[in-house]
């Protein structure tokens, strides 16, 4: 088996990686370590600023100082890369239930030839064998088959990434199905992370106004602020509001609060501007106008914010926007399309590659019909392509003060038995009118793994009610 296949999981597998080691960062400082033999560099000053593990200079080498609670060991930042590697390996072959150790790995334009040989070295002493090393804005090229389908004619392409850590902005010429970057700015002070941090540092000013607590010192309150906007912010890539609630954050007080999508935009528009400030750097500095560029690939996880999307289509208003495939899935899979030209299995990668997550059984919700009957409509049909969003409006009287939502879940029929609900979303405390309907609006979310998401709102009020079931269907 090679490993093409797991480089095509390998968005999911980063996450476990990364989980362990706390931070993505700590993969940037190995391979600015590797090839740094001081700390005085400034990149690595950077870095060792962030790290979340103490660096010192020893021997004239930078080392990772780990306090193991019996000894203090030293560590070299190769010997971290490889276990690393070793790490994501052994991840793969559990996943496939074989070996694989072909591997195609992407690297950012920028990097040098002594960044890619360290990166080379450390997956071949984890015992891969390296294909090829090709840049990341080659692989979103060929994620999307550009200049592989029709390979004769001459385009530029722009490919916008935007990862945890750094934004990555690169105009590509494609000429007869070969790739040429003409152009590339990155930014390091622009990533997902600085989007959480900054919806953070508002969740901490709201619990300040409300408590008269001001947390920002606190480090463990932070984290538990940060964890709580990551979740927040992917929401909101979907739904219209996010509810952050954390337990006993600060001396026992519990927070709640609720996000809007116009909220976190307004709050990250600074970034935002920045990111498209960066593409309009770039325009200049290759000589180009929005009407040179024919397509715009979008990558990195933190492409998904709509807000972001929509200014890059404002940028470029005639142009095709491709953010079909899941931004960040985009560059795994041209390192996995990558790896089955070189080792001529493209026909199993794309059987492998057009695999879709489905939904198992009909959701449906449950409603009364004018006669007063129950009648259940279906929201999810099985078969539904995942992720898959679906809206319902949920008519109720206003002389009523709750509201429930049932949803139940059945195998191919338009109804269904009471032991089917497996789920009920109950909004409380409402308003009573005397005269009329109050209209709910439900707003389900299903994703890969086949979790689901539910808000309900009050379309009069806005009182919101969210639940999150981790397996649906």
């Amino acid at each position: 088996m090679i490993l093409f296949i797991f480089l095509y999981l390998f968005s999911d597998i980063k996450n476990i990686v990364f989980f362990k080691y706390y931070s993505s960062t700590i993969l940037i400082l190995i391979i600015i370590f590797i090839f740094t033999d001081s700390s005085d560099d400034p990149q690595a000053q950077k870095y060792i600023t962030e790290s979340k593990c103490l660096v010192i200079e020893k021997n004239g080498k930078l080392r990772y100082e780990i306090d193991t609670g019996e000894e203090t060991k030293f560590v070299n930042p190769e010997d971290v890369a490889r276990l690393i590697f070793s790490k994501m390996k052994e991840t793969a072959h559990s996943v496939l239930g074989s070996d694989a150790n072909d591997v195609v790995i992407t690297v950012p334009f920028d990097f040098g030839e002594k960044q890619k040989n360290a990166l080379g070295e450390a997956a071949r002493a984890a015992g891969f064998n390296v294909l090829r090393l090709i840049h990341e804005p080659s692989a979103a090229l060929l994620a999307y088959g550009i200049g592989q389908d029709c390979p004769t004619g001459k385009s530029n392409i722009l490919v916008f990434k935007l990862g945890g850590t750094s934004l990555s902005v690169s105009v590509m010429e494609v000429n007869s199905g070969i790739y040429r970057v003409l152009s590339t700015n990155t930014d390091d002070n622009i990533g997902g992370t600085h989007f959480t941090e900054t919806l953070a540092q508002y969740l901490a000013s709201e619990f300040q106004r409300s408590f008269k607590h001001d947390v920002r010192g606190n480090a463990r309150a932070m984290m538990k602020l940060m964890n709580s906007a990551d979740i927040a912010k992917h929401s909101l890539s979907t739904l219209g509001s996010a509810n952050c609630f954390l337990d006993s954050l600060y001396e026992g007080q519990d927070f709640d609060c609720n996000v809007s999508r116009a909220r976190f935009e307004l709050l990250c528009s600074p970034l935002f501007n920045k990111c498209i400030e960066a593409i309009r750097e770039l325009l200049e500095q290759s000589g180009f106008t929005a009407d040179d560029i024919n397509k715009v690939v979008l990558c990195g996880g933190s492409s998904r914010i709509p807000r972001l999307q929509q200014l890059i289509k404002d940028l470029f208003p005639n142009v095709e926007l491709l953010n079909s495939v899941p931004p960040d899935e985009v560059i795994p899979i041209g390192a996995a399309i990558e790896a089955g030209i070189l080792t001529g299995k493209e026909n199993l990668l794309v059987k492998e590659s057009l695999k879709i997550e489905c939904s198992a059984k009909d959701i449906l919700v449950k409603g009364v019909d004018e006669s007063g009957a129950k009648s259940f409509t279906v929201l999810f049909p099985s078969g539904t392509p995942l992720p898959a969003r679906r809206q319902h409006t949920l008519q109720a009287p206003g002389s009523i003060s709750s509201v429930c939502l049932e949803l139940y879940e059945s195998e191919g029929k338009n109804s269904a038995k009471e032991e089917d609900k497996f789920a009920q979303v109950v909004l409380q405390d409402l308003d009573k009118k005397e005269n009329g309907l109050r209209d709910i609006l439900a707003v389900l979310t299903m994703k890969r793994d086949g979790s689901l998401h539910v808000t309900c709102t009050d379309q009069e009020t806005g009182k919101c009610e969210a639940i999150t079931i981790e397996v649906a269907s």
